[in-house]
C-alpha cells in the first residue's frame, strides 16, 4: 500500500520538476529541493523494508506491524508534503489545465485516507513505549 502512495507522489511531483526545468527560479527549485528530499527518503525507507521481508518473511522476529506502522506513517507524511509543496509552487493551474495531474492528485488524495492518521500514530506510540505487551 505505502509503496503505491510513492508511486502516485512520484507522478504527483512531475509537474513541479517539469516546472523547474522549463524556467529557473529559487522559489520552485526549494520546493523541488524538499520534495526531492522527501522522496528519496521515502524510496530509501521502502527499499530497506523490502529487505527486511525478505530476511524474515515469516515475521519470525514479530517486527512486521512495528515496520508496517512506521513505514506507512512516514510514507503518508512525505507523499502529503509532496502534494503540499507541488501546488504552493505550481499554483491552480496544473489542477485545472492538465487533467492527468488533477486525476494524480485526486487518486493520491483518496489513497492516502487508507492510512488511519492518528489512529495508527496511536498503535505506533503503544508499540514503542510498550513492546512487551505485544508479543
Amino acid at each position: 500500500m505505502a509503496a503505491c502512495w510513492y508511486g502516485g507522489a512520484l507522478a504527483v511531483a512531475e509537474p513541479l520538476r517539469s516546472a523547474a526545468q522549463r524556467s529557473p527560479d529559487p522559489h520552485t527549485d526549494a520546493h523541488l529541493g524538499a520534495v526531492a528530499m522527501q522522496l528519496h527518503a521515502a524510496g530509501a525507507l521502502l527499499d530497506q523494508a523490502a529487505a527486511e521481508i525478505d530476511q524474515d518473511p515469516h515475521d519470525d522476529s514479530g517486527a512486521a506491524r512495528l515496520r508496517s506502522l512506521r513505514v506507512r506513517a512516514f510514507i503518508e507524511q512525505a507523499c502529503s508534503a509532496t502534494m503540499s509543496h507541488v501546488g504552493r509552487a505550481t499554483g491552480a493551474g496544473p489542477l485545472c489545465h492538465d487533467l492527468r495531474h488533477a486525476r494524480n492528485v485526486a487518486d493520491l488524495s483518496v489513497y492516502l485516507r487508507q492510512h488511519h492518521a492518528e489512529r495508527n500514530l496511536a498503535e505506533l506510540g503503544r508499540l514503542v513505549a510498550r513492546p512487551e505487551n505485544d508479543r
